[in-house]
Order: C-alpha cells, then structure tokens, then sequence
C-alpha cells in the first residue's frame, strides 16, 4: 500500500509540472510504466488518493520510522501524504482563479464523491477536502453520486462529534445543508452551473452528453476533470472551457490577458 500511495503521490506531483510546461501526464506516466521495473498500474494522476488504508498505512510507518530515530525516512514517507493533501488544494486553487478569483455564491456541479469507482466507500475521498475548500469560499455545490447516499454525503462535509479536531469542525450541519444538494443524475447536477468538476472516475463519466451539459450551464462554462475521464477536445469543441488534470492548459487559463490566468 505505501508503494502504491507513494506512485500516486509522484505522479501527481508530476502533473503540476506538466501543467506548467505544457506537457500531457498521461504521456509521461506511459513512458514511465513501460519500464518492466515499474509498470503502468497506478500510475494514473489524479485529483488525490483516498480510502480506509493509504493515509492511516503511510502514518503509521512514520509514527514507527520516528519511534525508530529514523527522522529522515519518516518524513520521506511523510511527504507522500503532503503531496496527496497539495494536489487537492491545487484542485480546489484552480478551480477558484479559473472562475474570475471567486465562487462566492456559484453553483458547481460535483461529479462523484466516492473515492474511487464501484463503491459507495467515501473514506479519505479526496471529493471531501475539495469540496470543503468550495464550500469555504462560499460556493453553492451539487452532488452526484451513483452509490453515495445523500445522508453519507452529507454526514462526511459537517462532520460528526468525535471529529472535534478537524480544521472544518465549525461549519455545521444545517450550513452544509443550505448549500449543497445532492442530485439523481448528472444533468440535474449540472443545471444552471457555472462549473463542473469530475472527482471521481465513474465509467458513465465518459460518456457523458457535453452538448446537453453546456446548453444547460452558465456561460462561460468550465469542466475540471480531476480523473482524466472526459475527452478535453471533445469538451473544448463543444464550448467548453476545459482544464485536465495534468494536461496542457487550457489557452483561457493561460492567457495572461485572461481575468483567470494563473
């Protein structure tokens, strides 16, 4: 598990670079992975790891490499929990300039809360820090999630009481309910939304009515694919303004006459 997390956290590392230097991740982690020592599993840049076991794993064997007086290693391994809590942050930052330095008052539409596909296991998702740093700039979100329950969904953005030392402890439940709604589909999610980010890499993502999901959106109307599940060009021909996590920026984003550039 700590190998996998660690693989997870380099190539998301990897994606910022990519998406400074105009290079595809997707291509970097496909030359990688065709190195037999490697190979490409889990080598797929994403918007953060989650689950019961990566994080709670990879703190363990540090509390146990500093017990040992193993400093350097620990914070080694330390590192790979850092760079899994930045690409979230990065997610969420981006998402924020993009949308003219505000979300205040926004709707955007979230696709996917478990943290991963085919489960309803929410555990670590990374859908939870991202959209509590939505949530803590005043964003209006809609949730869809095909095996995540509406109560589970909400339970895991306000929190229960043994959770008192959690940086989101103060919001409570009736603030998370005046400003999330969790819908039946994606097209309702997506209704009169400002933007869309994908979260979670659920097969039906990819194949998605992007014409259908325009039309029915604000304008100008941005998809953040934090899986890299949607066709960007397919996206950008239909109208979308369209970041890829790890991919070659969009030129609205990286117009330096643009209000959003980075």
């Amino acid at each position: 598990l700590e190998d996998r997390s660690q693989r997870i956290s380099s190539i998301n590392s990897i994606s910022a670079l990519c998406e400074k230097t105009g290079a595809d991740v997707s291509e970097i982690a496909k030359c990688i992975g065709a190195d037999s020592r490697i190979g490409p599993k889990f080598l797929n840049a994403s918007v953060g790891f989650g689950g019961s076991c990566f994080q709670k794993d990879i703190l363990n064997m540090v509390y146990i490499c500093k017990g040992l007086g193993l400093e350097e290693i620990a914070r080694y391994w330390e590192s790979v929990v850092t760079i899994n809590n930045l690409q979230k942050r990065r997610f969420v930052d981006i998402v924020i300039s993009s949308l003219f330095n505000t979300v205040r008052g926004k709707k955007i539409a979230i696709l996917g809360f478990a943290f991963k596909k085919d489960t309803g296991d929410t555990r670590e998702t990374p859908a939870i820090d991202v959209c509590n740093g939505l949530l803590d700039e005043g964003a209006n979100l809609a949730v869809y999630d095909p095996q995540v329950t509406e109560e589970r969904m909400k339970t895991d953005l306000s929190l229960d009481k043994f959770e008192w030392d959690h940086p989101y402890t103060h919001r409570k439940a009736k603030e998370v309910e005046d400003h999330i709604e969790c819908c039946d589909s994606v097209y309702k999610a997506c209704e009169g939304a400002h933007a869309v980010c994908i979260l979670t890499e659920w097969d039906e993502f990819k194949t998605l009515d992007l014409k259908k999901i325009y039309d029915s959106m604000v304008k100008p109307a941005f998809i953040f694919d934090g899986r890299n599940v949607v066709d960007g060009k397919h996206a950008k021909e239909v109208g979308f303004v369209f970041y890829g996590l790890g991919k070659p920026l969009d030129p609205f984003l990286t117009d330096p006459s643009s209000p959003c550039s980075p």
